[in-house]
C-alpha cells in the first residue's frame, strides 16, 4: 500500500472503477474464495465492504466506520480485537481496518504513551525569557523545557521556526552536550529548515548562545535520519534507538501512519522530541493524519503559535488564508470576491516593485478552445528565471543566480493529466525556455541547460529522495555533458546517474509543494481537479507564496475548495486515550 508522494492525486484521476478491475479486485477475490459464505449475495456484500475500505485507504483513511453485523459478514476474514486472534481485517470500535494500520495505531499509540509519560531533565526556562516576546512563544518555550513529547503549531509567519531557534539555544546553553537532529519529510523542507535556522541563529540577541555546534547543524530527511535502507527497514528502531537527546521534524503535517510510527519507536527513552508544522495544510499523502491526531488529543504537549508576522493584518495572503479557514459549505465566491480578491486577467510581476504582498485573480472559461493563452501567462512568472539561464550559458555569471531566480517562482496544480495538469504545463514552459535559449544550448535527450527535476522515488544507491529538486548545468570538467545540481544536499550528479523516473519540475503538484516556500505562486485549478480539491489543498497551495498568489481557476472549481473541509477517518485518538487510561490505572494500583 505504500504510494509515491502524489499517487493519490493520480488515482483519484486515472483510477478505473475499483469494483471493476484492477489489483483490488483480483486481491479481494483471492482474499474471499476460501470462506464459506451462506449466499452467493452474501459473498459480494462481504467482497464490496472489503472494496470500499481498499479505496478509504488510498484516500488516506487509516479505517472504514461499519457496524458490528457489517463486520460479521467478512466470516473468518476479520478478527474482533478484543478476541485477540489474527485476520486480514480488524474490527474494534465500529470502525474497520486492514490489519497492517491497526498493528501501526496500537504501535504509535503505545510510543506516544511512552513519550508523555517520561520527563527529561528538566531547564529553567525562566532563564531564557527574554529571547522571545510573544506570549505563545514563550508557551512553547516552558513546555519543551519540561516534557519529552512537544507539537508547536502555527500558520505561515507565525515563527516557527524563530520559536525552535531560540528553544534549541535555550536547552543548548543550560546542557552543552546534547546531541540534536533535524529532519523533515523530504529534501526540500530540510533545505528550507537549513536555511531557516540559520538565519534565526545569526540574530544577535543569540549571540550569546549559538555555538559552532549549532550552527553546524544540518536538516536531513527522516529516511536519511532513521537510516531508511533499500527495503524500506529503518536501521534505527526500538532495539537501537537514535543517538540524540533531541528529535526535531518540521513540517509534522507530512507525517504519515508509518513514518510516524517508525521515528516514534526510534526515539530513546528521556529524549526530547519537536513536532512542528501546521495542521490546516494538507495531511500526508499516505495513510494517516498524525499531527492532526495528536494536538487534538495532547493538549497539554501542543502550543499552537497565533501572530503571524510575515504577513500584516492587511495583508492579501494572510487575508485569504484566514478566509479559507473559516469557510464552510456555504461559502460563496461573491464572498471570496470581496473579502479576498475581485476577478481580472492575470499581469506579469515585478517581484521587487511588491512592498506588502499581491493577489490577483483570473477565472478560466467553461470551455476553452486554445489553452496556450492561458499558458503563457504562467510563464510569464519564469521570465526571470530564463533571463538567468541565459546569463550562466552566456558565461556572466555562475549557476547561484539560477538556483535564486528558480526559488521566485513555482506552478502549483491540483492534477498530473488534462490541459492543465503538470505533464502538459511542464512541456509548455520546457518548450518557452528551449525557444529563449536556442541560440546558447540545445537538448539532448531529455536533459537540456536550466531543466529542473524532482524525484520522485527514493534511490538510496546514489542518495537521494522522494522530492528533491536539482537544475541541470554544464558539466563542470566534462565539456558537452549534463551535471545536476540538487541545493538541498550541496551534491552534483551526473545527468546519466540519475533514474528514468525522474520528472521534469517547472510545475509541481500540490502535494509536492508541501515544505517549499516560493516568492511567486501560481495555482492552477480546473473542474477536471474537483474531485480532488479541498480547503487544505487551496490553503497549502498559497501559503507556498511569500509575496505574491496568481489564481487561475475555473470559478466551479474554486467554489468546490472553499467548500469542502476534509477529516480522515482514524482510530488513534481513541487509542492514545486507551493507553494513556491504561496507564493511569496500572499507577494507581
Amino acid at each position: 500500500m505504500n504510494k509515491l508522494e502524489d499517487s493519490v492525486v493520480e488515482n483519484a484521476l486515472v483510477q478505473e472503477n475499483i469494483q471493476e478491475n484492477g489489483w483490488e479486485n483480483l486481491w479481494v477475490e483471492y482474499l474471499t474464495q476460501s470462506v464459506v459464505f451462506s449466499t452467493e449475495n452474501e459473498k459480494q456484500h462481504a467482497q464490496q465492504l472489503i472494496l470500499t475500505l481498499l479505496n478509504a485507504i488510498q484516500n488516506g483513511d487509516s479505517c472504514l466506520p461499519v457496524t458490528s453485523t457489517q463486520a460479521q459478514g467478512l466470516r473468518s476474514l476479520v478478527a474482533f480485537a478484543e478476541k485477540n486472534h489474527l485476520a486480514p481485517f480488524v474490527f474494534e470500535d465500529n470502525l474497520l481496518y486492514l490489519y497492517r494500520y491497526y498493528a501501526l495505531e496500537q504501535r504509535l499509540a503505545l510510543q506516544v504513551n511512552r513519550l508523555t509519560q517520561q520527563i527529561p531533565k528538566s531547564v529553567d526556562s525562566a532563564a531564557y525569557q527574554t529571547l522571545l516576546k510573544d506570549e505563545f512563544q514563550r508557551q512553547a518555550l516552558n513546555m519543551v523545557c519540561e516534557q519529552g513529547l512537544n507539537i508547536i503549531t502555527g500558520g505561515p509567519g507565525t515563527g516557527k521556526t524563530y520559536t525552535l531557534a531560540r528553544i534549541i539555544a535555550a536547552l543548548h546553553h543550560a546542557q552543552p552536550n546534547l546531541k540534536i537532529a533535524m529532519a523533515a519529510p523530504t529534501g526540500k523542507a530540510a533545505q528550507r529548515m537549513q536555511e531557516a535556522l540559520q538565519a534565526a541563529f545569526s540574530d544577535a540577541t543569540l549571540k550569546e548562545y549559538v555555538t559552532p555546534t549549532l550552527q553546524m547543524l544540518t536538516p536531513m530527511t527522516l529516511h536519511r535520519l532513521l537510516g531508511m535502507g533499500h527495503q524500506g527497514v529503518a536501521k534505527f528502531n526500538l532495539k537501537q534507538p537514535l543517538p540524540y537527546d533531541i528529535v526535531v521534524v518540521d513540517e509534522a503535517s507530512m507525517l504519515d501512519l508509518n513514518l510516524a510510527t517508525l521515528l516514534f519507536e526510534a526515539l530513546p527513552d528521556n529524549a526530547r522530541l519537536i513536532l512542528l508544522g501546521d495542521a490546516n495544510q494538507l495531511a500526508s499523502v499516505d495513510v494517516g493524519a498524525v499531527l492532526a491526531d495528536l494536538q487534538a488529543v495532547l493538549q497539554a504537549h501542543h502550543v499552537n503559535l497565533k501572530h503571524s508576522r510575515r504577513f500584516s493584518d492587511d495583508a492579501q495572503i494572510g487575508g485569504m488564508a484566514k478566509f479559507i479557514q473559516q469557510a464552510d459549505h456555504q461559502t460563496q465566491l461573491k464572498e471570496f470576491e470581496q473579502h479576498v480578491v475581485q476577478p481580472t486577467e492575470l499581469q506579469p510581476i515585478v517581484l521587487e516593485s511588491v512592498e506588502k504582498d499581491a493577489v490577483q485573480l483570473e477565472y478560466l472559461p467553461q470551455h476553452i478552445k486554445q489553452a496556450e493563452l492561458y499558458l503563457q501567462k504562467l510563464w510569464y512568472g519564469f521570465k526571470t528565471y530564463s533571463q538567468a539561464i541565459l546569463g550562466y550559458l552566456k558565461q556572466e555569471h555562475g549557476y547561484e543566480e539560477v538556483l535564486k531566480a528558480f526559488d521566485d517562482y513555482r506552478i502549483l496544480t491540483a492534477m498530473r493529466y488534462g490541459m492543465f495538469g503538470i505533464q502538459q504545463l511542464n512541456r509548455y514552459m520546457e518548450q518557452q525556455l528551449l525557444q529563449e535559449t536556442v541560440l546558447y544550448s540545445q537538448k539532448a535527450g531529455d536533459w537540456y541547460v536550466g531543466r529542473p527535476v524532482i524525484m520522485t522515488e527514493n534511490d538510496y544507491q546514489i542518495g537521494l529522495s522522494n522530492g528533491d529538486i536539482g537544475i541541470c548545468f554544464w558539466h563542470r570538467t566534462e565539456p558537452q555533458q549534463y551535471e545536476v545540481y540538487f541545493p538541498s544536499l550541496d551534491k552534483w550528479m551526473h545527468a546519466t546517474r540519475l533514474p528514468r523516473h525522474i520528472q521534469t519540475a517547472f510545475a509541481l503538484t500540490i502535494h509536492k509543494s508541501q515544505g517549499s516556500e516560493f516568492t511567486h505562486t501560481a495555482v492552477v485549478l480546473d473542474n477536471q481537479a474537483q474531485q480532488l480539491l479541498s480547503q487544505e489543498l487551496l490553503y497549502t497551495a498559497i501559503t507556498r507564496a511569500k509575496k505574491v498568489v496568481s489564481l487561475l481557476v475555473h470559478p466551479q472549481a474554486l467554489q468546490c475548495a472553499l467548500s469542502i473541509k476534509t477529516k480522515r477517518k482514524s482510530g488513534l485518538i481513541r487509542k492514545i486515550k486507551g493507553k494513556q487510561v491504561c496507564s493511569n490505572l496500572n499507577t494507581k494500583m
